[in-house]
């Protein structure tokens, strides 16, 4: 078994999560592929303080950027840019995870 040098959990803001759960609400009506799961993980994400599985927030970026795309051409723009928004913040938050620390050892 090999551990990974990466976070498998993260902690996100309690206002984004919110703005997120909005969003995917809205994926999930839309039958956007796999909107359910990460739709349920940040329902619950404040239970445990707003910490969710990195998978499950990378999913839920990939979600929303499926919304936006579906919604392109019949969203108005604040919209589509608040949904697009939402889901780069998603995906910074999980790059953000998987960039290596630096130390100071190589300076």
């Amino acid at each position: 078994m090999t551990s990974s040098p990466f976070q498998r959990t993260l902690t996100l803001p309690a206002s984004l999560c919110e703005q997120a759960v909005e969003h995917l609400e809205l994926a999930a009506q839309r039958t956007v592929d796999g909107a359910g799961i990460p739709l349920k993980a940040f329902r619950a994400a404040a239970d445990n303080d707003y910490t969710l599985p990195v998978s499950v927030v990378e999913q839920a970026a990939g979600c929303l950027l499926v919304l936006a795309t579906e919604t392109a051409q019949t969203a108005r723009p604040s919209a589509l840019r608040a949904t697009i928004g939402i889901a780069l913040r998603l995906r910074d938050a999980v790059e953000a995870v998987h960039q290596p620390a630096l130390t100071t050892r190589f300076w």
